[in-house]
């Protein structure tokens, strides 16, 4: 059976511009909610509720949003602008989805297993992309693709998105050449010995030891 869609509650506000200072001292965070042929709606929700929205569903999730008690309707979190030091939303903007058509979206891949190259021979683990682009209908959106990287064996060996395994109901767009894994291999610094030769005519070490006294002893002198 499919699993419940989380709900969250919203208000209408008309408070805008530097004026939503004061809802978030009130504990209620700024949003916008729209869609595809509908005007867009200024509104506020809970912002604890929204956090633990976030901490327990992936970035790809329907959420059933009501707005002042009426009819839920289905919403995908489209973005949201966080405070640059606390990193706490500050904004949020949610997308009204029709659930009979489909949408395109980045999912993050997730790596599993250990790599033999990187267990054994000290190599390092590189993702050159970390998510993919879907197409699927609303209510088959991925939250992730994991992928096991126990395949990479030396630091020849790759692993393409075309190597991902994609659900059924969605559709990859990302370009399957792509590298999404691979190993590197350990940075060895060469260290090249240079040769030290003496030549003919240096002073010995109690020759090197007499001058040195000497060349102190006529830099004390007094001049004249």
């Amino acid at each position: 059976m499919p699993t419940a869609r989380a709900t969250l509650a919203a208000e209408h506000r008309d408070l805008t511009g530097k004026k939503v200072a004061t809802l978030r001292r009130s504990g209620r965070l700024p949003a916008v909610v729209f869609g595809r042929g509908l005007d867009s709606d200024s509104i506020s929700i809970d912002a604890h509720e929204f956090e633990q929205l976030r901490r327990h569903t992936g970035p790809n999730a329907l959420v059933d949003l009501s707005v002042d008690g009426k009819k839920a309707r289905p919403v995908l979190v489209s973005s949201v602008q966080v405070h640059p030091v606390n990193r706490r939303p500050l904004h949020v903007d949610l997308f009204i989805v029709r659930m009979t058509e489909e949408l395109t979206v980045d999912v993050p891949l997730v790596a599993t297993g250990e790599s033999p190259a990187v267990a054994n021979a000290g190599g390092t683990l590189l993702h050159p992309i970390e998510s993919v682009r879907i197409r699927a209908l609303p209510d088959q959106l991925p939250q992730s693709i994991e992928y096991s990287v126990e395949s990479l064996v030396d630091f020849d060996t790759t692993i393409h998105v075309r190597d991902l395994v994609i659900p059924e109901g969605a559709t990859l767009l990302t370009d399957g050449d792509d590298i999404i894994a691979k190993v590197q291999a350990p940075r060895v610094e060469e260290v090249v010995e240079v040769p030290i030769e003496i030549g003919e005519g240096a002073p010995e070490e109690g020759e090197g030891g007499e001058a040195a006294e000497t060349s102190g002893d006529a830099s004390d002198s007094p001049e004249g």
